[in-house]
């Protein structure tokens, strides 16, 4: 690999990988004065420079400037006399003032003073190290910058297509990455269909020594926040507000809105103009049902609101301390206000953190007359 090669190689890195030129061009000039220390037995100090342009590589050796009283010392002798130790010092990386100043009249302490050594045949060094140097330094660069790409991405949602499955996970292209989409955190119901285009919300960001592992879920209650967010724009602007969202995947999500203006209907402005906002939402959550609740600062009108969709419920906060809450619900709205297998009344009450019990008037009356 001659110098042009070289170049063109490290530019076409830097394009298609997306990594910094210098990061390619510093691990370079590192590994190549590794190399000519261990090829060239040399002890000095020792830096490499590749020129950006052209790919001319120069070698220099260079002493740093050192003043002799900074490494003299002082002994006691065994008559009690002051002798000085003089100053010791590597002369093949060091170089005391006095003897630097006859070489550079103004040099200063801490400087140094190079000379070009760059073998004649350094070229067949370079070209055995660039290949591995690169190699190495794209994978480097390639983690770190997935790595900064991904970091703020946990809680998020994104669009990937779907590449490959093994019998516990399917595998989503991200772009420049894969994510891992365990089977268990699908929807339940649903079929995942391989080369598909899929919207996946990412649970959490490990990072290893081979790079981000992107662990994601479309079972999780952050999926449907950030659904709504996605099709319901008066969440992004701040016009609504969400309280909470709940979820039991599969079955049914509750989530809680207010409006910040008076004159917005925050549920109509949810569900949309004939329900198209949450059709959309509906159609990615695979016929699971999601209610929009109205919060409320009271408890008894949050609650009622909760157990939607039934909706004639009469509440009464039983212990405000322990948070628990009778509901009284007619014969006829007892099951919706349940649910089936009791899914609503369970994400009511982690929709409001209240304990909530559910009976008929006809339960309160029998109950009365005993």
């Amino acid at each position: 690999m001659n110098s042009e090669e070289f170049i063109r190689a490290v530019k076409n890195i830097v394009k298609e990988k997306g990594i910094s030129e210098d990061v390619v061009f510093e691990g370079m000039e590192q590994a190549l004065t590794t190399a000519y220390k261990k090829n060239f037995d040399s002890k000095t100090n020792v830096r490499v420079d590749i020129n950006r342009e052209t790919g001319e590589i120069k070698v220099y050796s260079y002493l740093v400037v050192v003043d002799d009283v900074d490494f003299g010392s002082e002994e006691i002798d065994e008559e009690g006399n002051v002798v000085k130790i003089p100053p010791k010092i590597n002369p093949d990386a060091q170089i005391i003032l006095e003897q630097a100043i006859e070489i550079v009249p103004n040099i200063k302490v801490g400087e140094t003073i190079e000379k070009e050594v760059t073998p004649k045949d350094f070229g067949r060094v370079a070209a055995s190290t660039a290949k591995q140097v690169l190699t190495q330094r794209i994978r480097e660069a390639e983690k770190n910058s997935l790595i900064e790409e991904f970091q703020d991405k946990e809680g998020e949602m994104l669009l990937g297509l779907v590449a490959m499955e093994d019998s516990r996970n399917y595998f989503i292209d991200l772009g420049r990455t894969r994510g891992l989409l365990p089977k268990s955190e699908i929807i339940p119901g649903e079929v995942i269909k391989m080369g598909s285009n899929i919207r996946v919300y990412v649970t959490k960001i490990e990072l290893n020594s081979k790079g981000p592992l992107i662990l994601l879920s479309r079972k999780h209650y952050g999926f449907v926040r950030r659904l709504c967010e996605l099709e319901i724009p008066e969440l992004q602007d701040g016009t609504l507000i969400m309280h909470a969202c709940v979820r039991e995947a599969g079955l049914r999500s509750k989530v809680a809105i207010s409006s910040t203006n008076e004159r917005i209907d925050a549920i109509g402005t949810c569900i949309g103009e004939r329900g198209s906002r949450l059709g959309s939402i509906l159609k990615e959550l695979n016929g699971e049902k999601l209610d929009f609740v109205l919060y409320s600062d009271t408890p008894e009108e949050y609650i009622k609101k909760a157990l939607t969709p039934a909706k004639n419920a009469i509440v009464n906060i039983i212990d405000p301390v322990k948070r628990e809450a009778l509901a009284v619900v007619s014969n006829e709205e007892l099951a919706l206000a349940i649910g089936k297998n009791g899914n609503n009344i369970k994400l009511a009450s982690r929709l409001t953190k209240y304990k909530i019990n559910i009976k008929t008037m006809e339960q309160i009356n029998n109950e009365g007359n005993k």
